[in-house]
């Protein structure tokens, strides 16, 4: 199966760390923008999501992944499906190709909410690790973050790059 993954599933760390899955590349996601709005059900932040907007100059960069359908269970539930995230198919372009994947949208929406600042380091870390525009990198930077007061699981989070 085809994922398409354009927030903290970016780095190959980070999902190697949770399932396997082997990188296909980056890939554009067109008429949608990238925003840091969706609610978190585990804690006061916000995560990431690909909002339609209809528009074709709005791109979203992100990484398709080729995961086992066996899989697939597991990953829903580690990116909430049912609990503010559905599953949607897009059509993507890499490599002056279209293929098709699916990826997850927010349905939990707040505005207000802000990122932790480890959770925007894990879509900056994965945006750098594939070699993304810089524009796009410096949009994810531009992002503003909060920092997470539990202390443990902000060290648990980054662990991974050690």
């Amino acid at each position: 199966m085809l994922y398409y993954s354009y927030g903290s599933n970016m780095s190959e760390k980070r999902l190697l760390f949770r399932i396997a899955a082997k990188k296909i590349g980056v890939a554009i996601l067109t008429e949608h923008r990238l925003c840091f709005h969706k609610k978190s059900d585990y804690d006061n932040s916000s995560k990431c999501d690909i909002e339609y907007t209809g528009n074709a100059e709005d791109i979203v960069y992100g990484v398709v992944y080729d995961i086992d359908e066996s899989l697939k269970p597991i990953l829903d539930e580690i990116e909430g499906l049912g609990y503010g995230y559905d599953i949607k198919t897009v059509s993507l372009k890499i490599n002056d190709k279209t293929l098709d994947a699916f990826t997850y949208y927010a349905t939990n929406i707040d505005h207000f909410l802000k990122p932790y600042k480890w959770y925007k380091q894990h879509v900056l870390t994965g945006a750098i690790e594939n070699e993304m525009p810089e524009y796009y990198i410096q949009k994810i930077k531009d992002f503003e973050a909060v920092s997470d007061t539990d202390l443990e699981r902000r060290t648990r989070e980054l662990l991974i790059y050690n």
